[in-house]
């Protein structure tokens, strides 16, 4: 059993393993459909990728932004700019100040964050 992930050639090895358990997993109906061999090894090899991937490849954590979050809401939406302050309730040229940092956020438009987009009500008050 490898300790560490050295390379990107082990790093995809390791995640290899982790896809043919997820995938025992997904096809037994649960994790449950794994020994308590598989479990711990699935464990042990998540953690080693999570290292890895944090140490090496330096994908998390990942900003998360107020601005991050309206922008991919707005892709997901897929409108413009001018569309999503349609949908917001308010003019375009105040989402463009409050998301290039040039105006601060106002009750109105956080609130409508949340109500209009989803946006979790407790990210939107960390962020602000």
């Amino acid at each position: 059993m490898i300790n560490k992930i050295r390379n990107d050639k082990q790093y995809h090895q390791v995640m290899e393993m982790i896809e043919g358990y997820l995938q025992k997993a997904t096809d037994g109906g649960g994790f449950h459909a794994l020994n308590q061999q598989e479990a711990d090894e699935l464990e042990k090899l998540s953690l080693l990728a999570e290292r890895y991937e944090d140490e090496e490849m330096k994908l998390m954590p990942v900003p998360l932004t107020l601005h991050a979050i309206v922008e991919a809401k707005r892709e997901e939406l897929g409108v413009t700019q001018k569309g999503l302050a349609s949908i917001l309730g308010i003019g375009a040229p105040k989402l463009s100040q409050i998301l290039n940092g040039k105006r601060d956020p106002d009750v109105g438009f956080l609130k409508s964050l949340h109500q209009k987009l989803g946006i979790d009500g407790n990210f939107i008050l960390e962020k602000v």
